[in-house]
């Protein structure tokens, strides 16, 4: 590696991380969340549920860039979820905006240097099983790194695991209780493997059926690397996925951004309530 590089990741390493969180306590004070929450397009609605929030937007936070995707809206937010306190990304840093890997990850290192230790991560997918709708839930129960990048390459920074084990990276316990505070609700979950993909272009129908070859019920752009970050520190992670349309060559339709934006917002209340009622079930560990 060169030296260039080695620059580079440590820019967005545990060193670089602790700073970012130092800036965000001189902002908002003592947190102690019970988790942290990544919210994916379309899904940010979340965020005016938060009570009492404190507010800094990611070209605030050292080493944040500002966010570009629509439906996402670059925000950092502190305050209170489901009588529980929460840290809450509304937006993310994607491979295929140019970003590093590092850089992909790098919101969850700040997260964790901040406390948080379960952390609920969101995104909209394209479906690739056939029994999904759009508007389906789906409880992301594994996944597949097809980004073919690693969030944790490079010099091992002060905290993370070599070589993380990644059997369960998503947690069971969170899960099954996703489950039952959806079953409370009567809100519908299904469960499946989401793909992760470099992007920035959706798939081909080619592409979509290898996919579902290789075992994925959803595909998407985002969330991987910061899974693998979670994992290397050891935090526990749940999350879901919105269905927001059936993948090129199930579909009949061309595939648009439009499209995600349009079916996230119809589903936003059920997800809402049920991130929310999920937060103020979790024990605090």
């Amino acid at each position: 590696m060169s030296g260039a590089a080695a620059r580079e990741e440590a820019r967005y390493g545990a060193a670089a991380a602790a700073r970012a969180a130092d800036v965000i306590r001189s902002r908002v004070g003592t947190i102690d969340p019970v988790a942290g929450i990544i919210l994916g397009s379309g899904l940010g609605g979340l965020a005016a549920r938060v009570v009492d929030p404190v507010v800094i937007p990611f070209a605030e936070v050292p080493g944040f860039p500002s966010a570009t995707v629509v439906g996402h809206a670059g925000k950092l937010m502190v305050g209170s979820l489901g009588g529980r306190r929460v840290v809450t990304l509304a937006g993310r840093f994607h491979m295929y905006e140019g970003h590093d890997a590092a850089l992909a990850g790098f919101p969850v290192r700040v997260l964790h240097a901040l406390g948080v230790r379960t952390l609920f991560v969101s995104n909209a997918a394209g479906g690739i099983r056939r029994t999904f709708r759009a508007g389906d839930l789906m409880l992301i129960r594994d996944h597949l790194n097809l980004m073919f990048r690693s969030p944790i390459v490079g010099a091992l920074e002060p905290g993370d695991v070599r070589f993380p084990d990644m059997s369960e990276p998503y947690d069971a316990a969170l899960a099954q209780l996703l489950r039952d505070v959806a079953s409370e609700l009567g809100v519908p979950l299904v469960d499946g493997v989401y793909g992760g993909l470099l992007g920035p272009t959706y798939e081909t129908p080619a592409e979509v059926r290898m996919l579902g070859i290789l075992g994925a019920d959803a595909v998407g752009m985002s969330t991987v690397p910061e899974v693998i970050v979670a994992r290397t520190l050891g935090m526990r992670v749940a999350g879901i996925s919105c269905i927001t349309n059936l993948a090129s060559g199930i579909s009949p339709h061309p595939l648009s951004h439009t499209e995600v934006i349009e079916t996230t917002t119809l589903v936003a209340d059920r997800f809402e309530t049920l991130v929310e009622r999920w937060v103020g079930a979790l024990n605090g560990n």
